[in-house]
């Protein structure tokens, strides 16, 4: 496992860390320039299957980041990955949204409702009930369940809302059948994400504000983890959990290079 000063690569979370309430956090747009400009590889991580990268881009610009499209890794992209690695050109019933559907388009797959390979069940703000029963019986009739991240509930402005691991659970109880789960805190989020970049272990650091996700699949893909606490971790949160981030830091402001970057020639 790496230390700070061997990192080559990074991963890191989006909200919590480099936006809060669409708003960017101190240091975040001064990071994420240090990186373009440096040409460190980089991805920016979200458990969000909702957007396609592009629309996400599109949001952080609004927030007063500039992260390339390229640059957006989503749970639906690495959901997407991880079914065509598993069975090239196949098929899916999915309950999502766009973020989820295109990724699968574009990695070869046919959406279907007669006897798909996959029901793969992401982030939606649209959950119908008919939906949730055929996934049920194409799951009974022995399509594989997939699930894009295993977050029980959402932010909105009038509260939390139920979101993907909550209607998983509902499929779960009537199929009998366990989801796999692609999104954090499975670390083949993580894994995908480095082959994007090809990027490894070793010398990649990831960047996150939640212990039960960010740091826990982090440490199990043997990353070098950084905890900020600019999202929903303090220090009490720390203390429940047996493990340790590498390093805990106030915000990304602190990873930002003080002193100009010296391009050898």
């Amino acid at each position: 496992m790496a230390t700070r000063d061997e990192v080559e690569c990074w991963l890191t979370d989006m909200d919590g860390v480099l936006v809060h309430e669409n708003q960017a956090l101190p240091g975040a747009p001064e990071l994420i320039q240090q990186w373009l400009d440096e040409g460190t590889e980089f991805l920016v991580l979200t458990n969000n299957s909702i957007f396609t990268p592009r629309d996400l881009s599109a949001r952080l610009r609004g927030s007063g980041l500039h992260v390339p499209e390229e640059r957006i890794w989503t749970s639906a992209l690495a959901t997407a990955d991880f079914c065509r690695s598993q069975m090239p050109g196949g098929s899916a019933f999915v309950i999502g949204e766009a973020g989820m559907t295109t990724a699968l388009h574009e990695a070869g797959f046919i959406m279907t409702e007669t006897a798909p390979d996959y029901v793969v069940v992401g982030e939606t703000r649209n959950y119908s009930f008919e939906a949730i029963t055929k996934a049920v019986r194409l799951i009974r009739d022995g399509a594989r369940f997939i699930v894009t991240n295993p977050d029980a509930t959402g932010p909105s402005a009038e509260g939390v809302l139920p979101a993907t691991g909550a209607i998983a659970a509902m499929i779960e109880k009537a199929t009998g059948k366990q989801p796999y789960v692609v999104g954090k805190p499975n670390p083949m989020m993580f894994r995908s994400a480095m082959n994007r970049i090809g990027a490894h272990s070793e010398n990649t650091g990831m960047i996150g504000d939640r212990m039960d996700t960010d740091v826990q699949a982090g440490i199990e893909a043997g990353l070098h983890t950084v905890l900020v606490m600019t999202g929903i971790s303090d220090q009490a949160e720390i203390e429940r959990y047996p493990f340790r981030p590498s390093e805990v830091i106030s915000g990304v402001h602190e990873l930002v290079r003080t002193e100009p970057f010296e391009v050898e020639l």
